[in-house]
């Protein structure tokens, strides 16, 4: 059961002020969320077929590839800006 001394500091962490009414009522939703929670870990999981030891599933990377493209996208892109200082865009001082 939580109290509302733990409410109260809950609140205090959070740095919310809380009413009186609404102690009672975070309480009341806090202790069924905790419930909830309870419930779940005590649900069976191990003959689903499915652990984290039998999964066969595998992060997949792509290999990082140097594409020759580069300098054709890059020249691309270049041509598109208003303003070049050589192979570089100039852009407007901001800081």
């Amino acid at each position: 059961m939580i109290s509302k001394d733990d409410i109260k500091k809950l609140s205090s962490l959070s740095r919310i002020t809380i009413s009186e009414k609404e102690e009672e009522k975070l309480a009341k939703d806090m202790e069924g969320i905790l419930s909830y929670v309870g419930q779940l870990s005590e649900v069976e999981i191990s003959d689903r077929g499915v652990s984290k030891e039998k999964s066969e599933l595998k992060n997949i990377m792509r290999e990082d590839v140097i594409s020759n493209n580069y300098n054709i996208v890059a020249n691309d892109i270049l041509k598109e800006s208003p303003k070049l200082k050589g192979d570089y865009i100039v852009v407007k001082k901001i800081l």
